[in-house]
This record gives C-alpha cells, structure tokens and sequence, in this order.
C-alpha cells in the first residue's frame, strides 16, 4: 500500500461514453443540462460528446449541437472523442475555445475489435497514427498521451497479454519520437470488462518498470463487477487519473455486450477514494445530485451504489448530535 497516491483526477465521461449506449434518444438539452451540473461538481475535465458517425452511434449525432449549446465554467475543461480525421475537422470546426482539443496516439490492442470498432487493422492504426500526428502538429494540438484499448482482453479476440501491450507501447514511442512529441501519460483500457485486479497489477507493474517517469490512467468497465476492485489495484500501483462515468453510465456499443457495459461509476469511486484519505477535489453531494440527474434522464436505472445508499458524511454527523 506504500504507492497510493495522495490526491487523483477523476475525468468524466458520462455525458459521452455514458449517453452513446442508450437505446431511446436523449434531447440535446438534457445532455447539455447534466454536462453543466457536473460542471459544478469540482470535475476538471468532462468529455461532452464523440464525433463519430451518426449512422454506427446515432446517439451522438447532436455532438455540434452539444458543443454549441452548454456553458463552459471556467477552470474546467471539456473535450470530445474522435476516431478518424473527419471527427478530428468536427471537432475544430465547432470548438469554438469551447473544446480543450488535446489529442492522443491511441491503438487497440485487439485487431478484431479494431476493425468493429474504427473499421481499421492494426497495421493500418499505426498508418492513421502516424499521419493524424502530422495533423494535429500542423495545427498545434498537443499530443501528450499514449493509450492502449482493449488492454486486458477481447470478447472477439480473448485473452491480452501484457507483452502484446508493452509491445504497441514500444511502437507508439517510436512514432511519438519521430515527431518530436513528448508523451507524458499512459492509458490503459478494459473496454470489455476482461481486468481483474491481478492483471491490474501485472500490466501496470510492467508498463511502470519500462516507463516509470509516465503517469498512469486507468478506463475501467464494470461489467463484470470487478470495476471497483480494478481501481483499488491501480491506486496500490501508484495509478493517479482514472476515467469514469456519473451513476455508472455508459459502455462500448460495438463491445458485444447483451447488457449494458457500465463503466467504473465517477461518485462510487470519489467516495472509495474520499474513505482512504486520497483526495479527489470534488463534492461527492453534488455527484450524488448528478447521478440522480443522469437517471431521470436515461428514464431507467443505472448502477451506482452511493447515489441509492448515499454518503456516510449525514449519517456520521447525526451519530454527533
């Protein structure tokens, strides 16, 4: 327990992740109304929308919509998902200053899913990988992260190993130092729920023996419940930015998943964190209210603990009286 990190950032994803797997439409006001209540939640980073094609995740096709109709507050960033250099002009063409357009050198480690997911090889990732770079370079976006999906295993493809991901890290540097780039984040994601908190720590150790200077990101599903555990294995890793959804919204449409493939839920994991005296710098009362907020919304129920059970910060103060 020696590496857990004193504080950690917490990156949502709901609004985009979480919103793209629900099957009925969402009206854009609604996703603008939840982005802006997490807004004031403390989250220094909320991603608002994917600029995808609207035919494959038609729940994303309002993202310029999205983008042009929410209030920014200020010292919060918003950013958005693409996968191909179409979504890339989307996104720039409808930024505004309102977008923190940061990009990454992002590879799965699953061919299989490669070609659902983005319609790509492996050998034709890298391809794009390498001449977004010089798109980005040209117009001054910042590539700071390196990131691997389907990390830990594939429902079409099994098993990862973690020399197969220290392997497309090996190849992700290298096209990073051809363009002068200076990664300064790992990512890893279970895009299909395959971690558990033994490969957790197998990978990440590996991953910060060869680059200890990187910090480390964790994207964490739930679908098989191991999501939390996950997360406490990546903080005794030294692990210090997880990504997560509001109430445990969201999942990958194309994971192959009959149910919804949650990600880890961003106020369950606020409140683990906020217990083991790791601190998270946001107002885990005003989650609660979010997740509350994103369930009205979707109109069924979603898998967060603490939003049902709520905090012990009331119930140790009433014990006070």
């Amino acid at each position: 327990m020696a590496d857990l990190p004193k504080s950690i950032s917490i990156h949502e994803e709901g609004p985009r992740e979480g919103f793209q797997i629900e099957r009925g439409p969402i009206p854009t006001a609604r996703k603008i109304e939840l982005i802006e209540a997490l807004s004031e939640t403390g989250l220094k980073q909320i991603t608002i929308a994917s600029f995808v094609n609207p035919k494959k995740v038609p729940s994303m096709a309002d993202a310029e919509d999205i983008v042009r109709g929410f209030q920014p507050k200020s010292g919060v960033e918003y950013r958005a998902l693409w996968l191909n250099e179409q979504g890339f002009e989307r996104a720039r063409a409808v930024s505004g200053g309102k977008l923190t357009l940061e990009a990454k050198i992002g590879i799965y480690a699953s061919e299989k899913f490669s070609m659902r997911n983005n319609n790509r090889t492996t050998a034709q990732e890298f391809e794009y990988a390498q001449n977004v770079v010089r798109r980005y370079k040209e117009h001054g976006i910042s590539v700071n992260r390196a990131s691997v999906s389907s990390a830990f295993g594939c429902n079409f493809q099994g098993d990862i190993s973690t020399a197969t991901v220290l392997d497309i890290f090996r190849r992700i540097f290298e096209i990073a130092e051809a363009n002068a780039l200076a990664l300064k984040e790992i990512s890893l994601a279970d895009t299909m729920a395959w971690a558990t908190p033994l490969s957790i720590k197998r990978t990440v150790g590996a991953i910060r023996e060869k680059y200890p200077e990187m910090r480390l990101n964790l994207h964490l599903h739930n679908t098989r419940g191991m999501g939390i555990a996950n997360a406490v294995a990546g903080l005794e890793m030294g692990v210090d930015m997880f990504d997560a959804c509001v109430a445990g919204l969201g999942g990958c449409p194309f994971a192959g998943h009959k149910g919804a493939a949650g990600n880890i839920c961003t106020e369950d994991l606020a409140f683990m964190c906020e217990e083991m005296g790791i601190e998270t710098g946001l107002n885990l009362e005003k989650l609660i209210e979010c997740a509350q907020l994103a369930e009205e919304i979707v109109g069924h129920p979603l898998p967060g603990s603490v939003m049902k059970g709520g905090s012990l910060k009331r119930l140790r103060h009433a014990h006070l009286q």
